[in-house]
C-alpha cells in the first residue's frame, strides 16, 4: 500500500536555476571554462587561424601601401585623367558577379553535403546528376547577374567624383556579364564540393579575399607594368580577365588586356571550373 501510495504521490516540478540565480562564482568558472575550450580549438587549429586573420590586413596593407606607390599614376590611364570610381566600375561589377555567385552556391551546397544531407533529395529528381549540379550553376549565375547589374546605378548616384563609363561595345558588355556570372557559379560549385561547412571562414579568408585584391579591380593590368612579378603572378587568378574585359567594355581609354587574352583565358577558366565541379558534385553525390 506504501509502495502504491509512493508511486501515485505528485512529483514535485524540477527546479530551473537561470543564470541570474548563479553564484557570481559559479558564473565565472564557467566563462573561464568557456574561453579555455575555445582557446585550446584556436591553438589546435593555429596555422588556420594565423592564416585567416593575417591574409586582409596583409592584403590591405600591400596593395595600398606597396602596389600604388609603384605603380604611381599608371592607374590613372596615363595622360587622360580619369577619377579612381571610373577605374572602380568594371572591377566591382566583375568582384560582385564573383562574390555573389560563390556565395549563392558554395555555402549552401557545402551545408546540403554536411549536416542537413539535403543534397539526396535533389537527387532525386527525375534528372541525370549532372543537371542537378549545372542547376547551381544556374541558378548562382542568376543571383550573380542581379548583383553585377545593381552596380551600375549604384556606381552613377554614391561616388564623391564623377563616373564616366562608356559603352565600346554592347556585345562584348552583355558576354562579359554573363561570364563573369557563369564563372563565379561555376567555381561556387567547385567550392562547396570541397570545402566543409565549417571550413567555410577559412575559406573566404584565404581564397576570395585574395581574388578581390589581386584580381585588378582597384587598378588596371597594365598599370602592374611596374611591378612585373606581380603582373605575371596575377594570371592564374580569373578574376583579372572577367575585370579585364569589363573595362575593355565600359571604359575603353583606360590601358586593359587585349581582347583575345581575357575573352579566350576567360571562357577556358569557366569550362574548367564547370566540367570540374560537375565531376565532384558527381562524385560526391553517388559516394
Amino acid at each position: 500500500m506504501s509502495e502504491v501510495g509512493a508511486l501515485t504521490a505528485p512529483v514535485p516540478p524540477p527546479t530551473t536555476s537561470g543564470p541570474a540565480e548563479l553564484g557570481p562564482s559559479v558564473s565565472a568558472g564557467a566563462f573561464w571554462g568557456l574561453l579555455n575550450r575555445d582557446l585550446r580549438v584556436l591553438l589546435h587549429n593555429l596555422g588556420q587561424a594565423i592564416g585567416q586573420t593575417v591574409t586582409q590586413p596583409l592584403l590591405f596593407v600591400f596593395v595600398f601601401a606597396y602596389v600604388f606607390p609603384k605603380i604611381g599614376q599608371g592607374f590613372t590611364g596615363g595622360s587622360a585623367k580619369v577619377s579612381f570610381a571610373t577605374i572602380l566600375v568594371p572591377g566591382l561589377v566583375a568582384v560582385s558577379a564573383l562574390f555573389t555567385g560563390i556565395s549563392a552556391v558554395a555555402l549552401p551546397l557545402s551545408v546540403e553535403f554536411g549536416s542537413t544531407k539535403e543534397i539526396e533529395d535533389r537527387a532525386m529528381a527525375p534528372l541525370p546528376v549532372w543537371a542537378v549540379g549545372a542547376e547551381k550553376v544556374i541558378f548562382g549565375a542568376c543571383q550573380s547577374l542581379f548583383s553585377a547589374l545593381l552596380v551600375f546605378p549604384l556606381a552613377y548616384f554614391i561616388p564623391a567624383t564623377s563616373v564616366s563609363v562608356h559603352v565600346h561595345s554592347w556585345p562584348l558588355v552583355v558576354g562579359m556579364v554573363l561570364l563573369a556570372c557563369l564563372t563565379s557559379g561555376a567555381l561556387g560549385l567547385v567550392l562547396g564540393c570541397l570545402v566543409k561547412p565549417q571550413h567555410i571562414g577559412l575559406m573566404f579568408g584565404l581564397l576570395v579575399i585574395p581574388l578581390s585584391f589581386l584580381g585588378c579591380v582597384y587598378y588596371p593590368w597594365a598599370a602592374l607594368h611596374s611591378v612585373r612579378w606581380l603582373q605575371d603572378l596575377v594570371l592564374v587568378n580569373p578574376l583579372v580577365y572577367l575585370s579585364e574585359g569589363l573595362r575593355a567594355a565600359l571604359t575603353p581609354a583606360i590601358p586593359h588586356m587585349a581582347p583575345g587574352a581575357f575573352l579566350g583565358v576567360g571562357v577556358a577558366i569557366f569550362l574548367v571550373l564547370f566540367l570540374a565541379g560537375l565531376r565532384l558534385f558527381i562524385r560526391r553525390v553517388v559516394t
